[in-house]
């Protein structure tokens, strides 16, 4: 697990992001997935795991529909402090844009009990290419799969996909909107329209 390659892209005295650290936490282990309008719209699945947040981009967005595959791809590591992070990225830095917590929570895998289990299982799956994940968070929640794609010579191709279950189907009433602030992508863009701006001298 590393950070390198989350510092190399970005310049912390002009964006807002985290700078973070690897920070090993007792806890259940976190998810967050962040609706991220960029030069494309996407939605960022993050796992916490061993310290940072394991990271995939996901064109179409998560689904609670077992029949949808959604395309997912492996990014670089982001520090565990960056599940809390909506807002603005400038112009001119690497992921310019808005950015939404769109969903928070935690995770288990199936058969695994304590952190240091998780872990294990956790670490088994990357290896492997196969994880799954039950999800408790405000919108995903259940059983999920995440499937690493055999034609890919770079493994940064997964498939992310609702397993079916007592949840399968179900939608929050607000999809839309923010976990953490309850706005729409259009409201948190919208701030930096709303700056007040400094009186001009006569």
């Amino acid at each position: 697990m590393s950070l390198t390659k989350y510092h190399q892209k970005r310049s912390f005295d002009q964006t807002p992001e985290p700078k973070g650290f690897i920070k090993k936490t007792t806890q259940v282990p976190l998810f967050c997935v962040q609706k991220h309008d960029a030069s494309h719209l996407h939605y960022d699945f993050r796992l916490e795991h061993r310290g940072v947040l394991l990271s995939w981009a996901i064109p179409k967005g998560p689904s609670v529909n077992p029949v949808d595959k959604r395309l997912a791809i492996q990014v670089e590591d982001h520090p565990f402090d960056y599940r809390n992070f909506e807002g603005i990225i400038p112009e001119g830095n690497y992921g310019a844009g808005t950015v939404m917590l769109w969903d928070e929570g935690y995770y288990t895998v199936p058969g695994a009990e304590t952190k240091k289990e998780i872990e294990k299982a956790m670490q088994a799956g990357l290896e492997k290419g196969h994880l799954d994940i039950f999800l408790a968070g405000k919108k995903l929640q259940g059983l999920y799969s995440l499937i690493r794609m055999k034609n890919d010579e770079e493994k940064k191709q997964w498939l992310f996909i609702k397993m079916q279950d007592e949840y399968a189907g179900l939608k929050n009433e607000a999809w839309d909107n923010s976990v953490k602030t309850q706005r729409t992508l259009a409201e948190i863009a919208g701030e930096k329209n709303h700056k007040k701006k400094s009186p001009k001298k006569v």
